[in-house]
């Protein structure tokens, strides 16, 4: 399995789009969010990850198939911290497989920083995820903490990438 993590290419817009939808389908069964009057999901303004110097939008392939995508940026709620994964989606397919960890492994790793995850509160899925992927990578970097303020309610998962590499990726039967 070839997995490949890059940055989306303007022209691959639309791609990020439609795999947007993809995610936004699948999180509407925990926030309730319905389509609108063209049958879409809609998000408020993509092109902002193309515009925008520290925000970045990532696409994910498995053997050059579209597989998911991850949008960064600076938007932050936690003193200290500078940069944010604000979506992170791995098509059904490849769930499961190491691809997710992957991918958030080499984006955190290639770009040192001290990382904001926040996952809402419903999504036990994406909590045990990130857990388990900063617990394991990053065992003395990271924190967890449960915020309720009025931006942000759920947990917030931090990690400092900036002094202290990756604890080495073990290979597990059906993962890479």
């Amino acid at each position: 399995m070839k997995i490949e993590i890059r940055l989306a290419q303007l022209a691959e817009r639309l791609i990020v789009r439609n795999l947007m939808e993809l995610y936004q389908h699948d999180f509407s069964e925990l926030d309730g969010t319905d389509l609108d009057d063209h049958g879409q999901y809609g998000y408020y303004d993509l092109d902002c990850f193309w515009i925008k110097p520290a925000w970045s939008a990532y696409v994910i392939k498995v053997d050059d198939k579209w597989a998911g995508f991850v949008l960064t940026n600076d938007e932050v709620h936690t003193l200290g911290n500078t940069c944010a994964i604000v979506e992170f989606f791995v098509v059904r397919k490849y769930r499961g497989r190491g691809v997710g960890r992957l991918a958030a492994r080499e984006i955190l790793s290639q770009c040192p920083a001290r990382w904001e995850i926040r996952v809402i509160q419903e999504n036990q899925a994406a909590q045990a995820f990130w857990e388990s992927l900063l617990l394991t990578a990053w065992p003395a970097g990271y924190q967890r903490v449960l915020v309720n303020s009025r931006e942000w309610h759920g947990p917030i998962f931090s990690v400092d990438t900036r002094t202290t590499a990756p604890v080495k990726l073990q290979a597990y039967p059906g993962q890479i």
